[in-house]
């Protein structure tokens, strides 16, 4: 388990040597770790996957900081019996390191309990300050 940043804070944080939640094929170390210790995102994908380890790590600090001012909720509430599986990249459009906004459309499968299932969303991303931003999502 690490012991830096907003990572530590949950009991179930990867090590940074073990493959990362978000299913790149990358170590969590060197992949949505040093977002999640507050690193910028280079693009709107990898944004999203570093949030999507934020929801698997139930990391709410994270989330709210990631998330646009003028769409961020007050609260957020994390289901803590929710698990998130596996996420999969279905389509990019801009998001990249010279662009101002991004779409990355993402199906999340989940359990819970007995159930199982998968979301899928079209998110929305800003880039402000150099720092990439969730605006919203059309789930679909």
């Amino acid at each position: 388990m690490t012991t830096k940043g907003r990572v530590a804070a949950h009991d179930d944080a990867p090590d940074d040597s073990t493959r990362c939640p978000c299913n790149s094929g990358d170590l969590f170390g060197a992949c949505c770790a040093p977002l999640l210790r507050g690193a910028a995102a280079p693009t709107a994908e990898r944004l999203m996957r570093s949030r999507y380890t934020a929801f698997a790590l139930a990391d709410a600090s994270y989330l709210r900081a990631t998330w646009h001012p003028s769409t961020r909720p007050l609260e957020l509430e994390l289901e803590p019996d929710l698990e998130w599986r596996r996420l999969v990249i279905i389509d990019r459009v801009g998001g990249g390191p010279f662009d101002q906004n991004g779409i990355v459309e993402f199906e999340a499968h989940w359990r819970q309990g007995e159930a199982r299932g998968a979301l899928q969303e079209r998110s929305r991303f800003v880039r402000e300050d150099r720092r990439w931003l969730y605006v919203g999502g059309d789930v679909r």
